[in-house]
């Protein structure tokens, strides 16, 4: 059976998780209180629906219980989003995922048991930062406060050498997870791998570490 996601509020956000979904083949009920923007994923989405996501009584004939996970994207009006998510946890549904505005915003979700919560403005400001300072980075993702996986152009002194040479490990506390070469991906790869310029390199390490990693292939570029 097909994963059945819903997703509450079309916005620039809530509207590319629609897209994203329904490309994925995945079951996408949309739901917003703007008829423009429901009528504009009306043939995107499996159902598209006007509707107040406040209203209990709205989201129960809309079988909102029934779907694995539902994700809370309703932009500027915090309250909506608030009494919103508190509805859904209520009626039981299994995975709430919720954007949030701010830290403020951010605390009230926990406690009102959203199941995870996202700053994608934040999040995606974070990503580009790393991309703007460095060629070298192709993508950067937070795990946790304090560690991160990020994507690392190897650069020309990098060129034929070893893992076990260029010791990223040892000298940054990182570790190498994947290189991704053309087509090919070398998952977890040994200490005698041959790296080649232009070979990317998934890194995953503490944000100081990887920091400091960066910055030393900036200065390699």
């Amino acid at each position: 059976m097909k994963k059945q996601y819903a997703v509450i509020g079309l916005g620039r956000f809530g509207g590319s998780m629609c897209k994203a979904l329904a490309d994925q083949g995945m079951e996408v009920l949309a739901i917003d209180i703007d008829e423009d923007r429901v009528n504009e994923f009306s043939n995107v989405v499996t159902h598209a629906v006007i509707a107040d996501s406040t209203d209990e009584g709205v989201l129960k004939s809309l079988g909102i219980r029934n779907f694995q996970h539902v994700v809370v994207a309703i932009g500027d009006n915090l309250q909506s989003s608030i009494l919103t998510t508190l509805i859904l946890k209520e009626m039981g549904v299994e995975k709430i995922t919720v954007k949030a505005q701010n830290d403020y915003h951010e605390k009230v979700l926990r406690k009102i048991g959203a199941d995870k919560i996202i700053h994608p403005e934040r999040d995606m400001g974070v990503r580009i930062a790393h991309q703007i300072v460095s060629n070298n980075v192709l993508d950067y993702l937070e795990l946790s406060d304090e560690h991160s996986i990020v994507e690392l152009v190897a650069t020309k002194k990098m060129n034929n050498k070893s893992l076990i040479e260029l010791d990223i490990r040892a000298k940054y506390g990182c570790n190498v997870v994947a290189v991704k070469r053309g087509k090919d991906i070398y998952v977890s790869p040994q200490a005698d791998q041959s790296i080649h310029q232009g070979d990317v390199l998934i890194v995953i390490g503490g944000d100081k570490d990887i920091n400091r990693l960066e910055k030393q292939m900036a200065n390699e570029e």
